[in-house]
């Protein structure tokens, strides 16, 4: 699987969560960076973006020699690096893609420009084999209110309509006592009901989320079976995270690994 996305120093999110997942699943990731972030559970304090060449590079030097059976998108930074980055899954276009639309970090930093949505809401959204927002991001791609459930799910419709063929609408900042997420294609509608968990080590659950998802379609499993095994390794990825940090803490993606 070739992930396409930032580099997170303190090993919770980015492509370091990102591989720590496929693996902890049984796949095998490869890496283009589009940037590097300074940060720990407490915040980001300093991005330096990578060029698009330079992305692209990577992920050419991967693509001609090992392949991948799915891609990954996570944090794209500028336009520049959007368009770039949907040049290359244009370039494959048999291979199925889980695009994650990361716009701002955990503790609330700005992680990209609002030429990302804009590359996001036409070239990417049409290339996605599975979108997967949370409620601010569906907020920010459609322009409207999400605070409810039913709001996440007008806001799925919104984006199936621009192209996608599959999304995944989390719940996670939707206010009450359990999380309810909605997959949703153009003829079907699924959703997840979980009690909430009641931790404050979330650190990289969006990009965790979406690899695990990625994975699952690299190896042939449908996509509601892939959504599923995603959503229970988070869980248990949370429920045993290692208590790290002062902050938003990491998870623990080795869980499964050692629980065998």
């Amino acid at each position: 699987m070739l992930i396409i996305a930032g580099s997170d120093c303190s090993g919770g999110a980015g492509v370091q969560a990102d591989l720590k997942t496929v693996t902890a699943l049984g796949g095998y990731g490869a890496t283009a960076i589009t940037a590097i972030t300074v940060q720990n559970t407490l915040g980001v304090s300093q991005v330096q973006a990578l060029s698009s060449a330079l992305m692209t590079a990577q992920a050419r030097a991967v693509l001609d020699d090992i392949g991948a059976d799915a891609f990954k998108l996570g944090m794209l930074w500028d336009e520049a690096m959007a368009e770039a980055a949907a040049d290359v899954l244009d370039a494959y276009p048999d291979i199925p893609a889980v695009i994650d639309p990361v716009m701002q970090a955990k503790g609330g930093a700005a992680l990209s420009d609002q030429g990302v949505l804009k590359t996001l809401n036409t070239r990417l959204l049409e290339r996605a084999s599975l979108f997967t927002p949370n409620a601010p991001e569906a907020a920010a791609l459609t322009g409207l209110r999400v605070e409810t459930t039913d709001d996440l799910q007008r806001a799925g419709q919104v984006l199936l309509s621009r192209g996608a063929r599959a999304v995944l609408m989390k719940g996670g900042h939707i206010e009450g006592p359990r999380v309810i997420d909605i997959l949703m294609t153009p003829v079907s509608e699924t959703r997840f009901d979980s009690g909430r968990i009641d931790s404050r080590h979330t650190h990289g659950t969006g990009c965790t989320l979406a690899s695990a998802c990625a994975t699952g379609l690299a190896q042939g499993l449908g996509l509601e079976a892939a959504v599923v095994r995603a959503r229970d390794y988070l869980r248990g990825a949370i429920i045993h995270a290692p208590g790290f940090g002062a902050g938003h803490g990491p998870l623990n993606h080795g869980w499964r690994v050692e629980r065998v």
